[in-house]
């Protein structure tokens, strides 16, 4: 029994570990924001999805696989069963929960920066912003915004 619950410890800690963000990986110190200036040159827009980090389907669907190889074999053949369960209800839970997240409106926004550099930024929408606007990017990567004058 004590295995079953080691298992389902750390399949859990492993699910909490994919929701958990880096911090100063290749961007910013902490405290300190990037911001650049440039113009936009083209807007496309796009289709986002929600976000894919691991969540309550998989804690759910982990809990019933759990549960159901629970049911099968004996001794420690029943322990690996359910630690099988686990994981299995784990992954089909997560899939279940991506496969109907909502899909929004976005745009991937071109911007030509005052150096010459052309960057694109892919956002939730904004209606405010049009071809033309002058614009300060801000921030890096994934967490780059691009916002008016």
């Amino acid at each position: 029994m004590r295995i079953i619950f080691t298992a389902i410890a750390l399949l859990l800690a492993a699910l909490l570990a994919g929701c958990a963000s880096a911090i100063g990986q290749g961007g910013p110190e902490l405290g300190e924001e990037s911001v650049r200036y440039g113009v936009i040159t083209r807007i496309e827009p796009v289709s986002l999805e929600g976000d894919h980090q691991l969540g309550l389907g998989a804690v759910l669907g982990a809990a019933a696989g759990g549960i159901i190889g629970h049911q099968f074999g004996g001794g420690s053949g029943r322990d690996v069963a359910t630690v099988i369960g686990a994981v299995g209800g784990g992954l089909a839970g997560n899939a279940i929960q991506n496969r109907y997240v909502d899909r929004r409106p976005g745009q991937h926004i071109f911007v030509r920066l005052d150096n010459g550099v052309t960057i694109a930024v892919t956002e939730p929408a904004d209606p405010a912003l049009r071809v033309g606007d002058r614009v300060r990017v801000q921030g890096r990567g994934m967490d780059a915004r691009v916002v008016r004058g």
